[in-house]
């Protein structure tokens, strides 16, 4: 009925005990009996795609939040930059040689007006040296002037002259977030399984208003990065429970179209914070007391209000109280689903009502991601994905990196950036819905992982002989070649990685079953974050260590493309909703149901003739007994058995070995 064999009655197995037979399953009988996709379900769904641009503002907003800015500092006559050669190191920082090379054509003697200026904060050397580092000639000026190129006038580096000396706390200020959002996966996760998705939903809602709002009132910078950690556990606990719920409203024909809906809104957000960010610096000039840093920060707090009737609007989901065994809500619920959908109670549906009725005494039975550790296939299938989210939020990274351009202005390579990498974003969504639809989970995850892969090693190797055999004389051509196809692999592995990322957490909640989808979810997810940590790690170690990260990666993309191999095809099949269906979603049950059918004629032979024989027969055993005996098992070997070793079919009797 379900669509899905259903599990054996029996002793319990390693992965727990089965469901009770006649067990309601909810996208074969109880969701096509409610009505199916109808008005609630599609209520419901609308709800979870309105926070998903808000999540996207909140996760987008280090990127203005802590940007770095440009240094400028004035030149002045006889101390600093008096002279030709001096004024040259300023204006361009190491690859100058005479006063000619300074910013705009400018000289030594021109230097003294106090009008040049030198950049700080781009491309480059980082804390360890050059202009921006501790032992850069900036960090020298007495009167050094910070200025922002990404639309706001003032952020948290600006107010808090966290450069030179104090950059590191910068980088402290980005773990925060990205700590507390693999924190929050993990813990929501786990609090999603064992109370429920509705109670997490509405008090990550409540601790995002007060954390949130907090950090726009932060005095220093210890305060800012202790609020930001706990605004980033909420942010988590939020996005997973949104997500969780939005994949057990559906039936399996829509689930993947409404989780990409919420990924074009997410993008959105991304595409919309330039936009919000030059807004509060507008706003931000009637009121010269307030700085524009934390009206943005409120801004995009403050609309989490809207969520706060969800108290009132959004019910428990009804897969999870099935799978848990609350059976009097689930009753209810079953009710009013049917009523909202102006639906008939079909006797599909009233056989469910009345076996939920008859089991109103049992206890409501919880799950947590631990158990995952006793079951044979599933654990494997979730290590994969979390490797697969890991690698791909990874090799992420060491992309966008190869794709700044170290010798762009730091205004026109702040936005080109940051667009490129949202339209990149935009593409990857593009593309994953053609490719899911016609290669599957699977197999859009295999070919996607395969494009990561060969971009990666192509960047890494190609580049290196093409300037190693083809182009040894001709610098300047070789330096351009590689250039170019550093761009162009970066963009391609960029939106190849992003597919992988996106693709793989999908992949976890639809064959994670019901009762511990939300760890198992919490767990994808930070992986995913702790992949996006290595940005900022590599950017506080000055990015040493840069090409054995990219190594390393490249090597993980290599195991995955293998591992994947393992994974079952979720798409079209029911979500698993116990420990035993989860651990039986292998890829066994993948064959077209003609080829199921000879493989049950096959194999399924009759042998209720076959009798407990004594391993020895006593040899004073007489003719006429033995001879039963043989008959008993003659009688008890398959015919096509007889045939397959080498016998013969003499009447109806099968002749076996010369038997």
């Amino acid at each position: 009925m379900s669509g899905r064999p259903e599990a054996p009655a029996g002793p319990a197995g390693p992965a727990g005990p089965a469901p009770p037979p006649g067990g309601p399953r909810v996208d074969g009988c109880v969701l096509p009996a409610l009505g199916g996709f109808g008005r609630f379900q599609q209520r419901l769904v609308l709800l979870t795609w309105i926070p998903a641009l808000l999540i996207g503002l909140s996760r987008f907003s280090d990127q203005f939040l802590l940007a770095q800015p440009v240094g400028t500092c004035p030149w002045s006559n006889g101390s600093t930059g008096g002279n030709g050669s001096t004024g040259s190191n300023w204006s361009n920082g190491s690859t100058g040689s005479n006063g000619s090379t300074g910013i705009n054509g400018s000289n030594g003697s021109t230097g003294s007006n106090g009008n040049n200026w030198t950049a700080l904060g781009g491309p480059g050397p980082g804390p360890g040296g050059g202009p921006g580092g501790p032992g850069g000639p900036l960090c020298a000026c007495a009167e050094l002037r910070l200025e922002l190129q990404t639309g706001l006038s003032q952020n948290v580096v600006t107010k808090w002259n966290l450069v030179c000396d104090s950059a590191w706390k910068v980088h402290i200020a980005k773990f925060s977030l990205l700590v507390g959002s693999i924190v929050g996966y993990l813990v929501m996760g786990v609090l999603a399984d064992w109370l429920g998705r509705q109670p997490v939903l509405l008090v990550s809602v409540l601790l995002m208003l007060v954390f949130g709002v907090s950090v726009s009132f932060s005095v220093n910078v210890t305060m800012f990065s202790s609020l930001r950690f706990f605004e980033g556990f909420c942010l988590a606990g939020l996005a997973l429970s949104l997500y969780v719920l939005r994949i057990e409203l559906c039936p399996p024909a829509w689930r993947f179209s409404v989780t990409m809906v919420s990924s074009f809104l997410t993008v959105g957000g991304q595409l919309l914070m330039p936009g919000v960010a030059a807004l509060c610096r507008h706003w931000c000039r009637r009121w010269p007391d307030r700085d524009d840093w934390q009206v943005l920060q409120v801004v995009i707090v403050s609309p989490f209000v809207l969520m706060l009737p969800y108290v009132w609007i959004f019910p428990e989901s009804l897969r999870w109280l099935l799978a848990t065994q609350h059976d009097r809500r689930s009753r209810a619920m079953m009710l009013r689903i049917a009523r909202t959908n102006q639906v008939e109670t079909t006797p599909e549906a009233r056989a469910v009502l009345a076996e939920l009725e008859q089991q109103l005494h049992r206890k409501p039975q919880r799950s947590c991601i631990v158990q995952v550790i006793s079951t044979r296939n599933l654990w494997k299938n979730i290590v994969v994905l979390c490797v697969n989210s890991l690698t791909g939020y990874g090799i992420h990274h060491c992309f966008a990196r190869s794709l700044t351009d170290p010798e762009a202005r730091p205004t026109a390579l702040c936005h080109a950036d940051y667009y490129t990498m949202a339209g990149i974003a935009v593409a990857t969504c593009l593309a994953l819905c053609p490719a899911v639809g016609l290669m599957g989970r699977r197999g859009g995850l295999l070919a996607f992982m395969i494009i990561t892969a060969l971009a990666s090693l192509l960047q890494l190797g190609l580049l290196n002989l093409i300037g190693k055999y083809s182009l040894r004389h001709d610098t300047v051509l070789r330096d351009t070649l590689n250039r170019k196809f550093s761009v162009a692999f970066s963009i391609i592995g960029m939106f190849s990685s992003h597919a992988v990322s996106t693709l793989s957490i999908f992949f976890c909640a639809e064959i994670t079953p019901t009762v511990i989808r939300g760890g198992g979810l919490g767990l994808v997810l930070a992986s995913a974050g702790f992949g996006m940590l290595t940005a900022p790690i590599m950017e506080l170690h000055n990015q040493k260590g840069y090409f054995l990260h990219h190594v390393i990666f490249a090597c993980c993309t290599l195991l995955c493309i293998i591992c994947l191999l393992l994974l079952p095809e979720p798409r079209g099949r029911p979500l698993p909703e116990s420990l035993a269906d989860g651990d039986s979603f292998t890829r066994r049950g993948e064959q077209p149901p003609g080829e199921q059918r000879l493989l049950l004629a096959k194999y399924d032979r009759d042998y209720s003739l076959v009798h407990d024989t004594p391993p020895h027969l006593p040899a004073t055993t007489t003719g006429g007994a033995a001879a039963a005996a043989a008959t008993t098992a003659l009688a008890a070997v398959p015919a096509t058995y007889a045939l397959a070793t080498g016998g013969e079919l003499i009447g109806n009797r099968a002749l076996a070995n010369g038997v």
